[in-house]
């Protein structure tokens, strides 16, 4: 599949790229080569974005912001808070789905919502999480039991 760029010539993933690079700190030039744009390209971008300056102030000043409620967890962009309500953490529900989807060690279980079960077609012991109704250990396992059943003498 192939990306898309917009109007500057950048796909999505080298704009991602980019800004995780300069959140660890690393500066134009060096990102430009991993990247494969020019420098210019990459100092433009930051600036547009915030994240031009010195680059290990520049993560410690986005790593305070991050703490502090001014910037979004994923991104790093500058967000207002709500006069009423929950803090914000992120800035938009991609980049919430997206650290959500880059952070799955975050995700608190509950120790009592997981079920030993056994599957119904193929007899493994599985483990369901929070359905405690589970019959099958895959989708290919109910797949199988229900519309192949007869064929294979299961």
């Amino acid at each position: 599949m192939l990306e898309r760029k917009d109007k500057k010539g950048m796909t999505a993933s080298q704009e991602k790229q980019i800004r995780e690079l300069r959140m660890r700190g690393i500066g134009y030039r060096a990102i430009g080569s991993v990247v494969g744009v020019s420098r210019d390209i990459v100092r433009n971008f930051c600036k547009a974005r915030g994240l031009e300056g010195y680059a290990k102030a520049l993560t410690k000043n986005v790593m305070e912001q991050m703490q502090s409620g001014e910037a979004c967890f994923y991104c790093g962009k500058r967000m207002e808070q709500p006069y009423t309500g929950r803090p914000r953490k992120f800035c938009s529900n991609q980049c919430r789905r997206d650290w959500w989807k880059a952070h799955p060690e975050a995700v608190e279980k509950r120790k009592t919502a997981v079920y030993q079960q056994t599957c119904a077609c193929c007899g493994i012991t599985f483990e369901a999480y929070g359905n405690r109704n589970r019959k099958y250990c895959s989708h290919n396992c109910y797949i199988k039991d229900r519309f192949w059943r007869e064929e294979n003498g299961i």
